[in-house]
């Protein structure tokens, strides 16, 4: 009995441990919505809405594509950076789970797109991947997308996408003392609500 009460114990206090040191701060010198209302701007839609200082929701003109995007910090040693992440969700016709993980192939030059199944069954991977060579338009946007991290996930019967861009993010400095936006050019907006549109005309057929 002292030894299944002992290791309820030590499996609580993991938790509670594993809770404190995952907990997010914001770094010092953090503004909330300070980027996003700079990216509100690159993005020149009518219809974005700040719903909180980190979130906010966006609609394109021909209300084609509903989209949340959302601030998260990554601190850094004197510096922290401030990034954007857009997210797409879409009812699934498959069922089970899976994520994936898109990115850009070749080492200096972009040769393609990878498509890396990160987990979840294998047969979806071989799907997923011929849909996005068949859609021509759709990897037009992606090979010049400056895009950092692009995840596919399907849970519940819903797919989850998440793209983060490098462009409308913000780099803050402690020492020397310096704030920089890093806007999302007209070009690389373009190609982003392209790719997006790809991605979920994409989704739909799975």
């Amino acid at each position: 009995m002292n030894r299944v009460r002992l290791i309820t114990t030590m499996s609580a206090l993991r938790q509670k441990l594993s809770e404190l040191f995952s907990a997010q701060r914001a770094p010092a010198g953090y503004q909330p919505g300070r980027t996003l209302g700079q990216l509100q701007r690159n993005l020149g839609l009518a219809r974005f809405e700040q719903v909180s200082p980190t979130l906010a929701h966006a609609v394109l003109d021909d209300d084609s594509l509903h989209l949340e995007i959302r601030e998260r910090t990554e601190s850094q040693l004197l510096m922290h950076l401030v990034m954007t992440e857009f997210s797409l969700r879409l009812p699934a016709s498959a069922e089970g789970a899976a994520r994936f993980e898109l990115h850009h192939g070749g080492a200096i030059r972009r040769t393609g797109i990878c498509c890396r199944q990160r987990a979840g069954e294998g047969a979806l991977l071989g799907q997923l991947q011929a849909r996005l060579q068949q859609d021509s338009a759709l990897h037009e946007a992606l090979m010049p997308l400056d895009f950092k991290r692009l995840h596919i996930e399907l849970h519940a019967q819903q797919w989850h996408v998440r793209l983060e861009h490098m462009g409308g993010s913000e780099v803050v400095n402690r020492m020397p003392a310096f704030r920089r936006y890093i806007a999302l050019s007209r070009e690389q907006r373009d190609v982003l609500l392209a790719a997006l549109l790809g991605l979920q005309r994409v989704l739909r057929t799975l």
